[in-house]
């Protein structure tokens, strides 16, 4: 049963969260992004050219890939050398959709960008993390490709972040830690725009059924967060 929450936090309250941009100099983009324990480095890479299937098009194109290191969780996580298993690939595209959604394509030409996230160290909501810290990484290497002279228009035009909530024991929670979400029995992941729009709403009933009321109070739950979230990204490269 869960009584205390990590860090001393409320049921509606954020873990510590800290984006530490420019954190590799090899990236054109990078993002340490840390949301408590959970630690994910997110790094972008640019290349001129598209897949066979976009060239002729004059459009660019974003992709993730999405990883965890094998001591990132208490028992060491193999490495996916004989391909992806469901949750990584499952992962890798809601973070490639999610930053396609604040991306104009038509602007990029024919290039491609690849946001790498590596999990560090995993304590719940990796996803979420990474999509906070590759819209980061992604920000600076649109930036830093545009200064080039690469591109005429920055095809960047809406911020982008991501939390989870769920319910554990009878109560809604924000932004749930490896032992609550362990034990959720509703558990939902969202992603929104600067806006506040959504961009997708991912929710499960892992242990027991929801009505809409607790639907809403769940999606306003996680507004809060994310409102939060996009105000930190904002701090962090303001900060630079």
């Amino acid at each position: 049963m869960i009584n205390k929450r990590s860090f001393d936090r409320s049921d509606d309250q954020l873990r510590p969260v800290s984006f530490t941009c420019d954190y590799l100099k090899t990236a054109y983009g990078s993002c340490l992004v840390e949301f408590g324990d959970t630690k994910v480095l997110c790094a972008a890479s640019i290349e001129e050219s598209v897949a066979a299937w976009r060239k002729g098009s004059n459009k660019g194109w974003i992709t993730a890939e999405y990883s965890m290191l094998p001591a990132s969780t208490a028992k060491r996580t193999r490495r996916e050398t004989n391909g992806l298993q469901g949750r990584t690939h499952e992962i890798q595209r809601l973070i490639g959709r999610s930053l396609r959604a604040v991306v104009n394509m038509d602007l990029m030409g024919e290039t491609t960008v690849i946001v790498d996230c590596d999990v560090i160290q995993a304590d719940g909501g990796t996803r979420t993390a990474a999509i906070c810290g590759a819209w980061l990484a992604l920000h600076d290497a649109l930036d830093t490709w545009q200064k080039a002279g690469k591109i005429k228009v920055n095809p960047l035009f809406d911020q982008l972040a991501a939390v989870s909530v769920g319910m554990v024991n009878g109560r809604l929670l924000l932004d749930l830690d490896y032992h609550e979400d362990s034990r959720a029995e509703i558990d939902m992941n969202l992603v929104i725009n600067g806006k506040g729009e959504f961009i997708e709403v991912q929710g499960t009933g892992e242990r027991t059924t929801f009505d809409r009321a607790r639907l809403d109070a769940m999606l306003d739950l996680g507004t809060k967060g994310l409102s939060q979230l996009l105000e930190a990204q904002k701090q962090a490269l303001s900060q630079r």
